[in-house]
């Protein structure tokens, strides 16, 4: 007897030892690094399908199209999904935004995120007052939040949270912002909520502090 339990234990201790995972349980893969943008591929995608209305480095020459330059990227490439998904609602950047793939999007969104903003200026003084009361202090009375609050007092927005401001086109933003109003851009609940408050002189006058704001 003692020799044949000798002989087990000699057994067992020259038995390989197994891993986990060799026994059908597979092993956790490493995580994926996600791929950083090609900003050659931007340049070239940008050039082709965004340059003709937003510039050739994003500082739109027209009123009613947005700067993009210096935008966060998170930002755009949340919106250019959302314009080929439907949800928000321009039939113009749904035809372009449905050529683009992911990477597409993403490509574009930094390297034009890369190019620096040209500022803007406001244009009419009896109304820019107003607008930097409402930017900077909201209307409590109506409660209305102060713009500042989720877009900086310098208009640069917080990163992938809220967009960039600064310098954007009056005509541009007061369009945007009678949109949220009348609900036909749906797509950000806290903007409706805001807009919905705002008449048509604050709206003009927080537009156009908002494009001389730097």
């Amino acid at each position: 007897m003692k020799l044949l339990a000798s002989l087990l234990t000699a057994a067992v201790l020259a038995a390989p030892v197994v891993p986990a995972f060799a026994s059908g349980t597979a092993a956790p893969a490493a995580p994926q690094k996600a791929a950083k943008p090609d900003l050659v591929k931007g340049e070239a995608s940008y050039t082709a399908v965004c340059a003709a209305c937003h510039g050739a480095d994003g500082n739109s020459a027209i009123a009613a199209n947005p700067k993009l330059s210096q935008q966060h990227p998170e930002y755009l490439v949340k919106q250019l999904q959302e314009f080929k998904s439907g949800k928000r609602n321009n039939a113009v950047m749904k035809g372009f935004a449905s050529t683009l793939s992911d990477e597409d999007m993403k490509n574009i969104a930094w390297w034009v995120s890369s190019k620096a903003a040209k500022p803007g200026f406001a244009k009419d003084k009896e109304l820019v007052a107003l607008g930097e009361r409402i930017y900077r202090g909201g209307i409590a009375d109506r409660q209305i939040a102060a713009c500042a609050a989720c877009h900086s007092p310098s208009g640069a927005g917080i990163p992938a949270q809220y967009p960039r401001l600064s310098g954007q086109h009056a005509d541009y933003t007061t369009a945007q912002l009678n949109m949220f109003r009348d609900g036909s851009r749906g797509n950000s609940l806290q903007m409706r909520q805001v807009a919905a408050k705002l008449n048509d002189r604050e709206i003009k006058a927080v537009s156009d502090y908002i494009a001389g704001l730097r």
